[in-house]
């Protein structure tokens, strides 16, 4: 874990911007299943979006049920946290 943390915003737009990627990219391969390239950039897209998932429940707790096992420590705070459809949710 980084000393400084990161804006919040930030690592949303971030994740955000990745997960829309993917999105793309799996419509083109449900028609371009061999597509090497593609693929090739869905995995990459795949890896940075665990990876941003993780950092963002590291320092904000978890957006998805599947980072939740990295951020509890000694405590479940899958339910500590605001949901995102909350004022001051995941989503803002």
């Amino acid at each position: 874990m980084r000393n400084e943390r990161p804006s919040q915003t930030r690592m949303m737009r971030e994740i955000d911007e990745v997960s829309f990627v993917i999105s793309d990219l799996i419509l083109f391969l449900n028609t371009h299943p061999c597509d090497k390239e593609a693929l090739a950039c869905f995995e990459k897209m795949s890896g940075k979006r665990n990876g941003l998932l993780k950092e963002y429940a590291e320092y904000y707790g978890p957006l998805t049920i599947d980072t939740a096992a990295g951020s509890c420590g000694d405590t479940w705070k899958w339910m500590e946290q605001p949901f995102p459809w909350e004022p001051k949710g995941g989503c803002r």
